[in-house]
């Protein structure tokens, strides 16, 4: 039997953060009631991390992981992720638990309302009581300000957050954005939304409780990455790129969605 929810959890040279995050995924899950999985995608690691993996999962049911030995991206490993993923209902979730897992409580509920994608956002224009314990630096969140503006310009109007990385899909939305989408580094997040948008799934934000880690692997580069690969899924769209058999082509409005904090585990 299929799992209703799969956890992916993209993984580049984490060996010092994954098992923290592993273990707070996995023991907020086995309090649940629902079956469920966590798959691993490590996306050509140098470091210990395929080792941290194994050792952790050892004698652990519902755990499992891709090894990739080359180096694709984020936006590669996600993908590669979601459609490897066997649940109804399928969340990305980053490495260094920025996002608690317990977030899931306010989440998972929008899918029996008719939600296709459910996020969280750390901007409260997005849904208010979004918050960050422990805020990035001043120069980070004035970039992510013009960067998410610009963004809103040129591919997904009315989201201040693209790219929190905290996301669920439900089965077909996954399957079908996934096996669609093309960007392979840092601003597949925007692609994502964006095809979202293109193929009319029902879009729903939930406010993010969010804690910067500094030891975080985005880089200056990555904000330049992100607005350069922002204007590539725009042009992809422009020329019917990501055209496919059978794809929804209503417009959905991005529904704001107001809920408590969820609890800390």
């Amino acid at each position: 039997m299929n799992p209703y929810l799969s956890v992916i959890v993209p993984a580049y040279n984490e060996e010092a953060r994954i098992l923290k995050a592993l273990s707070a995924v996995y023991h907020y899950l086995k309090q649940q009631s629902y079956p469920w999985e966590i798959l691993v995608v490590i996306d050509g690691a140098t470091d210990q991390t395929l080792s941290v993996v194994q050792q952790f999962a050892q004698g652990k049911a519902h755990i499992r992981w891709l090894h990739r030995r080359q180096n694709r991206g984020k936006g590669y490993t996600v993908r590669e992720g979601m459609l490897a993923a066997t649940g109804t209902i399928r969340l990305f979730t980053d490495a260094d638990n920025s996002t608690d897992i317990a977030h899931l409580e306010a989440v998972l509920p929008l899918f029996g309302q008719g939600y296709d994608v459910v996020i969280c956002s750390r901007s409260p224009q997005d849904a208010p009581g979004a918050r960050q314990a422990i805020p990035q630096t001043w120069l980070k969140r004035v970039c992510g300000i013009l960067g998410n503006v610009f963004i809103q310009l040129v591919a997904i109007p009315g989201i201040w957050d693209t790219q929190c990385g905290f996301k669920a899909f439900s089965q077909s939305a996954a399957e079908q954005i996934f096996s669609t989408a093309r960007i392979n580094r840092w601003g597949f997040d925007v692609e994502a939304l964006a095809l979202a948008r293109h193929f009319g799934w029902k879009i729903g934000i939930l406010p993010a409780y969010w804690i910067n880690d500094a030891a975080t692997n985005v880089g200056w580069r990555s904000y330049g990455e992100v607005l350069l690969e922002t204007v590539k899924v725009r042009w992809n769209l422009w020329r019917g790129v990501y055209t496919q058999p059978g794809q929804r082509t209503q417009s959905t409005p991005v529904a704001r969605l107001v809920q408590a904090h969820p609890r800390s585990r």
